[in-house]
């Protein structure tokens, strides 16, 4: 085993031989380009040594089966010591995880993952009889135990939150089993990553702008092209790639759907979605509420792309006509430039937050830029609670590249106020609320780029990235949220599922999203199998939920009232702390409710209306 330096050295020059001419720059400027995971474990070894030790303490919590009724104190150390394990492994978990995305070819990186995995496993069969005894114990007696001990505080929402899902709890032994199906259930989203990140011979092709080889990242970055031949071309090419492979995805994602249909029926819940959505204590109107809003705001998204068209100078709008930039914008933003307009656009959130995001922006906590191998996409991990979160970015030097900055960094500050806030027991928060604090600061970014616009071409262009952040992540992940659905009622009424019948049900959407202004190539219904996130079981819904109520405080906070700024900063310090509706409740939102959704829809529309009066009859 190297030691750490020379393993970080040869890490940085690895990555440093793979990353655009822009890394260089940033390079020189002092930012770190490639996180730091020592802080973590110091060498695979110390990982390894202390996935051994923490399965060998796992033996330690059987020693309280059958006593947490006998006193305060009982229950308190039997808690104490769940927690303190668990901490443990959510560190091992976040340093596998990392250490895998770094380079999906790296065979021991992906068995060390599968170790984790494994491990997590066997601490979910090991607790498994805690909560169907807590429920022996009894609503009484625990809530006495609570007034009787204050060391009981930190685990109060736990304990009220096991009461609540008592008709869904099994006994110890049915718990024991569904802990156990945890790693064959994670199976499908594996195969589906493995096949999507590196197995597919991705085709190269050959743009104005030089090769571009279709993967996901690539076609992500390609499909933007000023050229329409060239736009048609990358998506043809990209799908066509996707169709060789739509048995085997269509097999993987079926397989998913399928395990949420399962773990709802194991635990006496209506529906998956309805199982999915228990956990955070969201009522399953929320979800109906949100389709049902979309839906009826779809004539706003049909005037956009329109207007789309009408400035693209294009004689009809195709689905491949989204993504260009209505305006150029010769503007490069490298990682220091990404960095100095995030900070400045997140002023309005005070000094506490802006001395928080500048500190933690210069350590080592981002991997950059991408490499072959790499994990595609972006993501924020919250990390373990006693270091700090890692973010996984393939920035591109653009404004989108940009924006996937500063909403990584949202995410990275949510779980920053929530650590300092909050005990280890009540810091990890709901992931209805994870997608608030990345959106707001794309909502920050966007006005602060707006407002030091100079031309019409700039305030055009980021006129129009408001509407693409509005589309993409209001409508788009609601029609996502939608095929979700839709999927999953299917497989519950016994129909049969395959990668043909879901690109049948994702062309329905597509049409009926875009309108009849919009021509849909069938094609490009093989986009189901380019979205990850519906191996995450009912989770895209809360990127629409989300940005409707980021949206509801960023106008509140950019209108400079201290109150609505401390509101939503008191989000993200409450972490896990109450179920995420009640904490939205208590900033002065109520997402049961339609209002935030059609004030989303009505703030696309002015936002229309601003460009239509840039462009007069253009």
């Amino acid at each position: 085993m190297t030691d750490p330096s020379r393993r970080e050295a040869l890490l940085i020059t690895a990555a440093a031989m793979a990353l655009p001419a822009g890394a260089t720059v940033a390079a020189q400027t002092g930012l770190p380009m490639v996180w730091d995971l020592t802080a973590l474990y110091p060498v695979d070894a110390a990982w390894a040594a202390e996935r051994d030790a923490v399965e060998t303490s796992l033996s330690d919590i059987a020693s309280f089966k059958g006593r947490l009724g006998q006193n305060a104190a009982a229950l308190r150390q039997g808690l104490q010591t769940i927690s303190d394990l668990n901490r443990r492994l959510d560190r091992l978990a976040t340093y596998a995880n990392l250490k895998a995305d770094e380079d999906l070819q790296i065979s021991a990186n992906q068995e060390r993952r599968q170790l984790g995995v494994a491990l997590l496993s066997r601490f979910a069969e090991t607790v498994a009889w805690v909560s169907p005894e807590l429920l022996t114990v009894g609503a009484e007696r625990i809530r006495g135990f609570l007034a009787s001990d204050p060391g009981l505080a930190k685990f109060r929402f736990q304990l009220e939150d096991v009461l609540r899902l008592s008709a869904h709890t099994l006994t110890p032994e049915g718990e024991a089993l569904l802990a156990g199906a945890i790693q064959p259930l994670a199976g499908a989203q594996d195969i589906r990553s493995q096949l999507v990140n590196a197995d597919i011979p991705w085709p190269e092709i050959a743009l104005k702008s030089g090769k571009v080889r279709l993967d996901s990242q690539g076609y992500a970055t390609a499909r933007a092209v000023p050229d329409r031949t060239e736009r048609k071309q990358v998506f043809d090419v990209f799908y066509a790639s996707l169709k060789t492979y739509e048995s085997s995805l269509g097999a993987a994602l079926q397989a998913q759907v399928q395990a949420d249909v399962f773990q709802a029926k194991a635990r006496k819940h209506p529906s998956a979605v309805a199982a999915a959505l228990a956990a955070g204590n969201v009522p399953t109107a929320v979800y109906r509420t949100l389709i049902a809003e979309a839906n009826a705001g779809l004539p706003v998204l049909h005037r956009y792309f329109e207007l789309r068209r009408r400035l693209l100078g294009l004689p009809d709008m195709a689905y491949f006509d989204l993504y260009p930039p209505l305006t150029k914008l010769e503007a490069k933003f490298d990682i220091p430039l990404s960095r100095s307009l995030t900070l400045a656009a997140v002023k309005p959130l005070g000094p506490d937050y802006v001395a928080v995001i500048t500190k933690a922006t210069e350590a080592r906590w981002m991997h950059v830029y991408p490499q072959k191998g790499k994990r595609s996409g972006a993501y924020m991990d919250p990390g373990a609670y006693d270091v700090h979160p890692y973010l996984l970015l393939n920035h591109s030097d653009d404004y989108e590249g940009m924006t996937t900055f500063a909403h990584e960094w949202g995410h990275a500050l949510h779980s920053l106020f929530s650590a300092k806030a909050q005990p280890y027991e009540t810091a990890d928060y709901s992931i209805f609320l994870a997608e608030i604090a990345s959106t707001m600061n794309e909502h920050l970014l966007s006005e602060h780029m707006l407002k030091a616009a100079k031309t019409r071409d700039e305030k055009l262009f980021y006129l129009d990235r408001v509407c693409e952040l509005l589309r993409g992540t209001f409508y788009r992940q609601t029609m996502f949220a939608e095929f979700e659905l839709a999927i999953h009622e299917a497989a519950e009424k016994g129909e049969a599922l395959s990668g043909e019948k879901f690109s049948a049900i994702y062309l329905e959407l597509l049409k009926r999203y875009h309108g009849p202004g919009v021509t849909i190539d069938p094609a490009y219904a093989l986009e189901w199998a380019y979205i990850p996130h519906f191996y995450y079981n009912f989770y895209v819904y809360q990127y629409a939920t989300s940005v409707a109520a980021s949206a509801y405080f960023a106008e509140r906070v950019l209108a400079g009232k201290k109150a609505d700024r401390d509101g939503y900063l008191g989000v993200l310090r409450a972490g896990g702390s109450d179920y995420p509706v009640e904490i939205l409740k208590c900033a002065g939102l109520d997402m049961n409710a339609p209002a935030p959704y059609r004030a989303l829809v009505a703030r696309f529309s002015r936002t229309l209306d601003q460009m239509e009066a840039l462009v007069g009859g253009a």
